[in-house]
């Protein structure tokens, strides 16, 4: 029977249940199963473990090099080349319009540079 998990134990079970159906036909009652339980194992994670937010610099960072973009391609976007060489050394703050230029040409969502990273 599927229920809240309160225990490590109980967390330990349904992982291992979790893996034992991990890749169920669809429309089968495993998969259902499989549905509840990812849901019931992150509400567990969710209240057991914090996982800190992004820092905001760092992610524009991976973002860079991932599209294998340099700081000079920000410039359209926060300003002169210094200014994005302040920015990214955490220097000078983002504004807004920063933020809403940065969330268009490089695909962050805006939820990472409102997290409280502090």
């Amino acid at each position: 029977m599927l229920k809240i998990l309160k225990t490590k134990a109980e967390y330990n079970a349904a992982l291992e249940r979790t893996i034992g159906i991990f890749h169920p036909e669809e429309g089968t009652p495993e998969s259902d199963e499989l549905d509840v339980l990812l849901l019931l194992i992150k509400d567990y994670e969710d209240r057991h473990y914090n996982i800190p937010a992004p820092d905001p610099i760092e992610v524009i960072k991976l973002k860079l090099e991932e599209m294998g973009l340099k700081q000079k391609d920000l410039e359209p976007i926060i300003g002169s080349k210094g200014y994005v060489s302040q920015v990214l050394s955490g220097k000078k703050e983002l504004t807004l319009k920063m933020v809403k230029g940065l969330h268009q040409y490089l695909g962050i969502s805006a939820d990472i540079f409102l997290a409280d990273t502090k």
